[in-house]
């Protein structure tokens, strides 16, 4: 279901992304990890068609994400780093301009509409200005956004950043319901959620993949069997990673 083969991104002499290569198979749940400035955002980036890669390229459901961008980005939702959306708009009147962006009209934009309105928690808000919602809220209007065309891939830049434990629970919850009918990309800062939801875990450093492996399995190379301590050992630089504490 996707497909990243050979990714790199230079920005003048930093080298963001090297040689980056990753299959995500239906029903995976794959935890993507890395300290900041890893690269991790921007192969996400790459792998949804919103960077342009200097070499390499992704595939999502067997569409090139470079030569073939519209189809690959069809079967795809993308919720990137900062929840951008139309400050001004209500959720309501955001999803409903989403879902026409996604060719759906009539009862079935509606149904698209209001599905990802409760997958995604929002009644309470519906009607007030995007601008003027907490964090939470603003991050749960833009996993709407990425799951209300139902894709087959989704691509989740820290989807739990700023909520409450509450709502935490909910979103991961919302994952796992999904998992087995998509594949799935987590970036997170939180360990524990990757424990609690991922299938598979895979750590860069530098821009490149040091390990990868169910988080059980990578939480046993360390005497502790802490998935942190391995994430500490695997890496190079300081890192606001954080383990059971959410």
């Amino acid at each position: 279901m996707i497909e990243i083969q050979n990714l790199t991104k230079r920005f003048g002499p930093v080298a963001a992304v090297t040689d980056l290569s990753l299959t995500v198979r239906p029903g995976e749940v794959l935890g993507f990890l890395g300290p900041n400035g890893a690269g991790k955002s921007t192969t996400m980036k790459m792998a949804t068609g919103y960077l342009a890669p200097d070499q390499g390229t992704a595939r999502i459901c067997g569409h090139d994400i470079v030569s073939d961008t519209i189809a690959a980005q069809q079967r795809l939702g993308y919720l990137p780093e900062g929840a951008p959306a139309y400050g001004e708009m209500t959720p309501r009147e955001f999803l409903h301009f989403i879902a026409g962006v996604r060719n759906l009209a009539g009862a079935d934009a509606r149904a698209a509409t209001e599905r990802a309105i409760a997958g995604a928690e929002l009644k309470a808000v519906l009607d007030q200005p995007i601008e003027t919602l907490s964090k939470g809220f603003r991050r749960r209007v833009g996993l709407a956004q990425a799951i209300l065309h139902d894709p087959d891939v989704l691509i989740l830049d820290e989807p739990t950043d700023g909520l409450d434990p509450n709502q935490k629970h909910a979103v991961r919850s919302l994952i796992r319901g999904m998992a087995k009918d998509k594949t799935i990309i987590i970036s997170t800062h939180l360990l524990e959620e990757v424990e609690a939801i991922c299938t598979r875990a895979v750590i860069i450093d530098q821009g490149r993949i040091v390990a990868d492996a169910t988080p059980a399995d990578l939480a046993a190379r360390a005497p502790s069997g802490r998935l942190d301590d391995v994430f500490r050992q695997l890496t190079t630089r300081d890192t606001a990673m954080t383990g059971a504490a959410a």
